[in-house]
């Protein structure tokens, strides 16, 4: 992990040449115009163009790539659906870029063990649709799980808005099938919720496609909750609202999920979705909770209550199914509604203690006033998972750099407060100067072996996730330059 894969250069339509023996022609791209659409994820500020795009359709085909690429030293970067927000699936210009897309079958639903078995390319929705006739469904919920895939859950332990009870991806998959960098398929985890030895699963969720291209997943299904309410109630402050989160998990209560929004997001969003959110509040919190009819009522009595008491200026209950998707349908519409009122957004992932909600807002808020860009926060405030957007135009120069730079001082910020730098959309090539924040060198050599063991030659995803120690060298000396 010193150094990424040294490969040699090698022409585009030679290369697709040597693939076709394990390929058909129409799954392998070639040209400049037809690979465009696979040159980012959905952070477009880091862009580049692959040798070639694979499409394999099974494991056997992506062992086999793995081992012909193995062989001639090509970097390798598997993606997903491509909504990724933290450059995670960048291609590398001198390899190939796997496209798990049409490994897209949901292979078995058994509704008496409460397993859905899939490929990697399968959506997350679709995984809840197809459970749904059995009153079952895969409880993590990005919010853009329309689109997204569970293999690219899995690269970067997706949450969504009710992680905060029912865990993140990492809680939610049973088993996986793997192949390694030389071709290896492993059987990772089991069907049962734990198996004898290492936890490996634990070990490549969230690994970022750095170990391995996983090619099938067992979930866990949950049975669909009997009853589901949502509290949504507007604050004053963000301070209030930050100190009524603390207070409703020291009630003993553990929400579905619990969202905050400030006033900045709440507006877009209401001009978005017209969800009937208060567009005079300064702080919103969705609360909901789930179970049986008499807990779901128990609980909303007692929410209400701990609501009022730090200081809500309104307070409302979702009176039936329909209004409860439509609350959710405005926070989960959070992002799309901030991108319609400025040209580009800059979306920061940290995470942060909840006690420290009310604190960090308020030093977002002054970062903001300092750097001279709007920032709307939406984030998960059960969990302590901060998503803040950060406002700005590309087509004015040096706009891009002072967004960067704020959303780097907001990710030191969580650290400070004893945070992380990311909470659910890993490090890809944003984030990797900020590892040194957070871990230092005895740290980084321990992921430095990990990485070691099962891809001694570098070529899964390289420069990404876990700095070289040749860019800790850069970074370092950068931050030392601009100190004196």
């Amino acid at each position: 992990m010193n150094a990424s894969v040294n490969s040699p250069i090698y022409d585009a339509s030679a290369l697709a040449t040597r693939f076709r023996e394990i390929l058909r022609s129409d799954q392998i791209i070639v040209d400049a115009e037809s690979k465009r659409p696979y040159e980012c994820d959905a952070l477009p500020v880091y862009k580049a163009m692959p040798l070639l795009v694979l499409a394999p359709e099974t494991t056997q085909q992506i062992q086999a790539i793995n081992r012909l690429c193995n062989e001639l030293k090509l970097p390798v970067v598997a993606r997903g659906a491509g909504t990724g927000l933290s450059a995670g699936a960048l291609p590398d210009k001198n390899g190939v870029l796997v496209s798990l897309a049409r490994l897209c079958k949901i292979i078995e639903i058994d509704p008496e063990a409460r397993i859905a078995r899939v490929q990697p390319g399968v959506r997350n929705l679709a995984i809840t649709e197809a459970a749904e006739e059995y009153g079952l469904y895969y409880a993590p919920d990005p919010s853009s799980q329309i689109a997204c895939s569970i293999g690219g859950n899995i690269a970067e332990n997706s949450g969504g808005v009710h992680c905060l009870k029912y865990g993140l991806t990492v809680h939610n998959v049973l088993g996986m099938e793997v192949v390694t960098a030389d071709g290896e398929i492993l059987q990772v985890g089991g069907c049962g919720l734990d198996t004898a030895g290492y936890d490996f699963n634990a070990l490549f969720i969230g690994s970022e496609g750095l170990l391995g291209i996983v090619t099938e997943v067992r979930v866990k299904l949950l049975p669909i909750p009997e009853h589901a309410r949502v509290v949504m109630a507007g604050f004053a402050s963000v301070l209030s609202a930050g100190d009524a989160v603390s207070a409703v998990i020291a009630a003993g209560i553990i929400p579905a999920g619990l969202e905050m929004m400030d006033g900045f997001a709440i507006q877009a969003a209401e001009d978005f979705v017209s969800a009937g959110y208060p567009r005079d509040a300064s702080a919103l919190l969705l609360c909901e909770v789930d179970g049986s009819e008499n807990e779901v009522l128990e609980h909303v009595e007692h929410i209400e209550k701990i609501f009022h008491e730090f200081g809500a200026t309104s307070c409302r209950v979702s009176r039936d199914e329909e209004e409860r998707a439509l609350l959710w349908k405005g926070r989960k519409s959070a992002f799309p509604a901030v991108g319609r009122i400025s040209p580009d957004y800059y979306c920061m992932d940290g995470t942060i203690p909840r006690r420290k909600i009310g604190t960090v807002l308020e030093a977002i808020h002054r970062l903001s006033d300092q750097y001279g860009l709007r920032i709307a926060n939406v984030f998960h405030a059960g969990d302590g998972n901060l998503h803040p957007l950060i406002l700005f135009d590309a087509s004015v120069p040096g706009e891009l750099h002072t967004a960067e730079a704020l959303g780097g001082k907001i990710l030191e910020l969580c650290v400070e407060v004893g945070g992380s730098i990311t909470g659910e959309h890993g490090v890809g090539a944003e984030k990797l100067r900020y590892m040194l924040t957070q871990f230092n060198d005895a740290e980084l050599a321990q992921f430095y072996a990990i990485k070691d063991a099962f891809d001694p030659s570098g070529m899964l995803n390289p420069g990404k996730g876990i700095p070289t120690l040749r860019q800790c060298q850069e970074y370092r000396s950068i931050d030392a330059s601009i100190r004196t």
